[in-house]
């Protein structure tokens, strides 16, 4: 029975990794861009030749997006707008073993090289090494930092 649960939750997890086509892992600066009146055309025009399936985000982004709806001051309004026109459309990777292996030696690496990274920003980045996904950020500076890391700024 184990077993079962276990190639069941295996196959589970297949169909929601992303394929090794060309594939975007959004981060928190971008998505929000989304949600805004008036979203930089320039982000429209990117979004909308990618395809819905090679488009995703992170559990922690979900998290800063959440913590940042609760902190402004309209956070019902916020909520509501990831719930009902962000989350909807966009799927969703977790911090799971394999990240969390890939953010072990990262971390370890970029401490050595004196080039340490925000600790959001280091599991995000070990996320998208982890199903090779270029990221789509604002925030190339720090990124870059990442060996291996494929940046894209849509903004």
């Amino acid at each position: 029975m184990v077993r079962d649960i276990y190639h069941q939750r295996e196959a589970a997890q297949d169909r929601l990794s992303p394929s090794r086509a060309k594939v975007v892992l959004f981060d928190t600066d971008t998505l929000s861009q989304v949600l805004k009146r008036a979203p930089p055309p320039t982000l429209l025009d990117r979004l909308a030749v990618v395809p819905a399936e090679q488009q995703f985000t992170s559990a922690i982004t979900v998290g800063e997006m959440v913590y940042g709806s609760y902190r402004s001051n309209r956070p019902d309004h916020f909520l509501r707008q990831l719930e009902e026109r962000l989350w909807p459309n966009i799927r969703i990777l977790p911090f799971n073993r394999a990240a969390a292996e890939t953010y072990g030696r990262l971390r370890a690496q970029l401490e050595e090289t004196a080039t340490p990274l925000a600790e959001p920003d280091l599991r995000i980045a070990a996320i998208a090494l982890t199903h090779d996904l270029t990221m789509v950020t604002g925030n190339v500076r720090h990124f870059s930092r990442v060996p291996g890391l494929r940046i894209e700024t849509w903004l």
